[in-house]
């Protein structure tokens, strides 16, 4: 006999009935998830993230076959729930939460341990022996020498003369660098449980999203804008981030017509005031421009006049320069 897809005569059935009822209520109730890896997370420090992600979401872990078939019954109510079955691959977990990812990610980021490098493990990172004193004695000299590090003998003690990359991210560990690395009891690797996905309201997203800030969302955004303004610009189709440019430039068109002809609207009266009285124009700048701080006189000593204005002769009109054209 089956319920709901799940086989009612094994012996485990209590448990997994647990499991799909929890699975279905936190579907429902949350609309972001985070889809976990949880390789080299012993029982003990999957308690420890437990406790610390209390009141900022709760995590659950089961078969994946399972969690694919709740997930499933699900979607036929809420279809965007399909897009997490991708994501249920591998030894992972799901968390749910109402906060942001950030807040948990940090939480997830402060419960990794250290842990020693294993013969045969993939190194997440790469490890550097430094060059200096050790706590090996002169019997280990032959051991180093056949990893190929210069050695010399120190009061008694071995040290290493220059800094040893021992193992490359991303290759295996050989027995002989995880020897060494216990030798001198360096602990390179953490573990934990690590970002696989992110899932909000139907989108499934990388985990490298966390790293972007509200700055780079904003530059992305604005340079997409400004590409489709230029596009629409390019081939006269109008669209919202092009309609502003259209309407300046058509400013820019009708303020010259203006200033060539008789006609005028009252925006462009300003700009031929100036034309005709460059000098107007000229002393507008001057009575904007901030006025220089006056040095305070020295103790005892009169202040010197303030120097008269030079008058500037006035120049004819048609001579009149102003430093840029209407027609650029």
């Amino acid at each position: 006999m089956s319920e709901g897809g799940v086989n009612t005569n094994s012996k485990k059935y209590p448990r997994k009935k647990n499991l799909c009822e929890k699975l279905n209520v936190l579907l429902r109730k949350y609309k972001k998830i985070m889809i976990l890896k949880a390789d080299n997370v012993g029982s003990n420090q999957m308690q420890k993230v437990r406790i610390s992600l209390r009141g900022k979401g709760e995590f659950l872990m089961g078969k994946n076959t399972m969690m694919r078939k709740m997930i499933r019954q699900i979607s036929e109510e809420n279809p965007k729930l399909e897009a997490l079955l991708r994501c249920i691959t591998g030894n992972i977990g799901l968390l749910f939460t109402d906060g942001e990812f950030d807040a948990v990610e940090a939480v997830i980021a402060q419960n990794r341990v250290p842990a020693v490098a294993k013969a045969g493990s993939i190194a997440p990172c790469d490890v550097f022996i430094p060059a200096g004193d050790t706590e090996l004695d002169p019997a280990q000299t032959a051991f180093l020498q056949v990893l190929g590090i210069a050695t010399k003998i120190t009061k008694g003690k071995i040290e290493i003369l220059t800094d040893v990359h021992v193992v490359k991210k991303g290759e295996k560990v050989g027995s002989s660098e995880a020897a060494l690395l216990q030798k001198l009891d360096i602990r390179p690797f953490t573990f934990g449980l690590e970002i696989a996905y992110l899932y909000d309201d139907g989108a499934v997203m990388d985990k490298a999203v966390l790293a972007y800030t509200r700055d780079d969302i904003m530059r992305s955004f604005f340079t997409g804008v400004s590409n489709v303004a230029a596009t629409s610009l390019a081939i006269n189709v109008p669209t919202m981030a092009s309609v502003p440019h259209s309407i300046l430039n058509a400013y820019k068109n009708t303020l010259a017509v203006s200033v060539q002809t008789e006609y005028t609207f009252p925006n462009a009266e300003k700009v031929k005031a100036y034309l005709a009285d460059p000098s107007a124009f000229a002393a507008a700048a001057a009575a904007a421009a901030p006025a220089p701080a006056a040095a305070p006189a020295a103790a005892g000593k009169k202040a010197p006049a303030a120097a008269k204005p030079k008058v500037e002769e006035k120049k004819d009109d048609d001579d009149a320069d102003m430093g840029f054209s209407l027609f650029d």
